[in-house]
């Protein structure tokens, strides 16, 4: 291979080790999209889009970790998701307790800390219970941070942060003209993490579906045609090189 074809290989396939040379972003969010129309292409059930999106994420995961990426937010299930038809609301609810189950060892082997954002009180009690425990067992890892958004809404997010400002000053534990952008980050889900250098969006939608509205606000977006259960690694190296590609002024010349 002569030099020209070597330099276009690394561009177009970067490896790890070339992409730690550069700044690799702390927090990286991902909307996983596409597992639907990744089974309805092979005449599968939808779950099996989801069992195979399942597997993308932890390969996903794994790979974060070796680049030195400290938080990873992945949106899985909205608040507007319930309206899906029941048949795969209970299969997707029935696979998160599968794989937390499964993949508990993994993430104390790994130093993967997971924690569960999104409105709490409305998940089934057995789904519940399993994000809880996992959180209570992983809670002193510290390689990365693994958010999960189950039940999430970000408008709801942040209706339930202003509900929460308004009891604190009432009660009189905030003053109001103390009441900055920072302190308001501190009522969201997010609020033990900084907000998301990358979001990455699969399956060629490009929205942010009510996804992390306030913690994007100078988030730099991704979007790619490629369904989530065929986002493999080399194509979320290539997302990170992308990354590693912008100027990132946050609104100075």
């Amino acid at each position: 291979m002569n030099f020209i074809s070597s330099l276009k290989a690394s561009i177009k396939d970067p490896t790890i080790g070339e992409l730690k040379k550069k700044d690799i972003p702390v927090h990286v969010a991902i909307i996983m999209d596409g597992n639907g129309r990744w089974a309805a292409k092979r005449k599968l059930p939808r779950i099996a889009g989801h069992r195979a999106g399942s597997k993308i994420l932890k390969d996903i995961v794994i790979t974060s970790i070796k680049l030195g990426i400290k938080y990873l937010t992945v949106y899985s299930f909205s608040s507007e998701n319930w309206q899906r038809p029941r048949n795969e609301v209970n299969d997707l609810m029935n696979l998160f307790v599968e794989t937390l189950s499964r993949e508990l060892n993994t993430l104390n082997k790994n130093g993967i800390k997971l924690v569960l954002i999104g409105k709490r009180q409305s998940i089934p009690p057995k789904v519940f219970k399993s994000f809880e425990d996992a959180e209570f067992k992983t809670k002193n890892n510290k390689k990365l941070v693994l958010n999960i958004a189950l039940n999430y809404g970000s408008r709801k997010e942040i209706v339930n942060a202003a509900k929460k400002i308004y009891d604190a000053v009432r009660e009189g534990r905030l003053k109001i003209e103390k009441l900055d952008e920072n302190i308001l980050s501190d009522f969201l889900y997010t609020k033990n993490c900084p907000d998301p250098d990358l979001l990455i969006r699969t399956s060629g939608e490009y929205r942010v579906s009510n996804f992390l509205l306030w913690q994007i606000a100078y988030t730099e977006l991704y979007f790619t045609k490629t369904l989530w259960p065929d986002f493999d690694r080399r194509k979320f190296l290539k997302a990170i090189y992308d990354y590693q590609k912008r100027d990132r002024r946050f609104g100075r010349l």
